[in-house]
């Protein structure tokens, strides 16, 4: 390829889903999942981030849909699935969990893991676990779950985004995480809600390099609260995951290919993970995008996603 198109020439044409249900599992969470693309091809499942975002129309545009069959859930608490917000039986083992019931649902073999940011760390923690039900992933912006990324998050970007940091920590000194988890959990609405929108802000200024006017603006206040809520629940609870868990364990899909697009400039979720996990896969390749951030719809970036589908699909075939 000799230049890089923009996202918009990159991605694959829209597609409507074909299906939409909810998935009942456990504790009364009930998880929206969506199909679209051909109904007789090649299985993949989006896994979105956050914690606590959720999956969006344009997610469906990272693949080909005459070849794969598309599909997208929200996570725990997320988007469609229901209760919206709620942090109870909600941790990586659970959505594991979910994943291999959501498959057994589909009558799927095997699949294809699609995953950036926190989709990265659940696409490795499943894969681990089911390691047998995985054809191959596409990784972008890996994200290991680890204190040092989450404490690199929380402070260590100061010295490039002061002034974004300064109104982010405010009065919290040392201890934003629990400060901020404590806010979004308050009982009084305006005062949770007034945190989430702050913890919303940081993060938005982090992935446009401290710049807020590049945010396409904020969800509403329920799905915005909901979202922190989440986030903030994995967070202080070290994404539940034991300190090198994932890495500790890629051994079990060393057999596995992977496409792992990383962008050099990602300031929420630097490179050297995306380094440490290719180094241990020994099927997979890296792609470091000069001038990449973390944004996934960033075009340098989503043109890479969209090529590794597509190179994907000789692998699979």
């Amino acid at each position: 390829m000799d230049r890089d198109p923009s996202a918009g020439e990159a991605f694959f044409p829209e597609v409507e889903p074909y299906r939409k249900e909810w998935l009942p599992v456990d504790a009364g969470h009930r998880i929206y999942f969506e199909e679209s693309g051909n109904p007789h091809g090649f299985p993949v499942l989006f896994l979105h981030g956050g914690p606590g975002s959720r999956t969006r129309p344009g997610h469906r545009r990272f693949f080909d849909p005459q070849f794969y069959r598309i599909v997208l859930f929200d996570q725990r608490g997320c988007g469609f699935s229901t209760p919206g917000g709620t942090t109870v039986a909600n941790t990586t083992q659970h959505l594991v969990s979910d994943i291999e019931r959501l498959r057994r649902l589909l009558l799927v073999e095997r699949w294809l893991l699609f995953g950036g940011s926190w989709g990265s760390t659940l696409a490795l923690a499943y894969a681990i676990a089911h390691a047998e039900a995985v054809a191959g992933m596409v990784l972008r912006g890996v994200f290991l779950g680890s204190p040092e990324e989450i404490q690199w998050y929380l402070s260590g970007m100061r010295r490039f985004v002061p002034e974004a940091w300064t109104e982010f920590a405010g009065d919290a000194g040392s201890r934003p995480l629990a400060l901020y988890h404590q806010l979004v959990n308050h009982p009084d609405p305006a005062t949770a809600v007034s945190a989430a929108r702050k913890w919303y802000d940081y993060e938005a200024r982090m992935m446009g390099s401290g710049d807020l006017a590049a945010d396409t603006g904020a969800p509403p206040a329920d799905e915005l609260l909901a979202r922190a809520r989440i986030q903030l629940h994995y967070l202080v609870h070290d994404c539940f995951l034991r300190p090198g868990e994932l890495l500790e364990n890629l051994w079990r899909i060393a057999g596995l290919p992977a496409i792992i697009v990383q962008g050099r400039i990602d300031m929420v979720c630097p490179p050297s993970a995306a380094l440490e996990v290719a180094r241990r896969l020994p099927l997979a390749d890296l792609h470091m995008v000069a001038g990449g951030g973390h944004s996934a719809s960033q075009p340098v970036i989503a043109s890479r996603l969209c090529a590794a589908t597509r190179r994907m699909q000789s692998l699979l075939s």
